[in-house]
């Protein structure tokens, strides 16, 4: 993982989104799919680690634009996938919800 190296908490925050899986097949489909995190605000600037996000490969970085696959994927995607799975910070926050963490900032 490249920036900063993640706090014990920021550490069970990861390891929480990660168990969580891929926040936008859960609001989707109701699958829980592996995932990894994606920073919403690059990973070196501080509490960078809990401004993540669970994300599959499909999509963080399956590079789809959503016309060929049923998925469009956040990188290199991004203003279709806002548009099409809403803004970062409220798929940040239904994952706060979906966990019970109230701040992970």
């Amino acid at each position: 993982m490249n920036g900063k190296t993640p706090t014990k908490g920021e550490r069970e925050w990861l390891n929480a989104i990660t168990g969580l899986g891929c926040i936008v097949c859960l609001r989707e489909h109701e699958e829980a799919t592996p995932a990894s995190p994606h920073h919403i605000d690059g990973s070196t600037k501080p509490g960078a680690h809990r401004k993540t996000i669970p994300l599959c490969w499909a999509h963080h970085q399956g590079n789809s634009d959503g016309t060929k696959q049923p998925f469009i994927s956040r990188h290199p995607f991004k203003a279709r996938f806002v548009k099409a799975y809403g803004d970062e910070y409220s798929l940040l926050a239904d994952c706060r919800e979906r966990l019970g963490w109230e701040d992970a900032a």
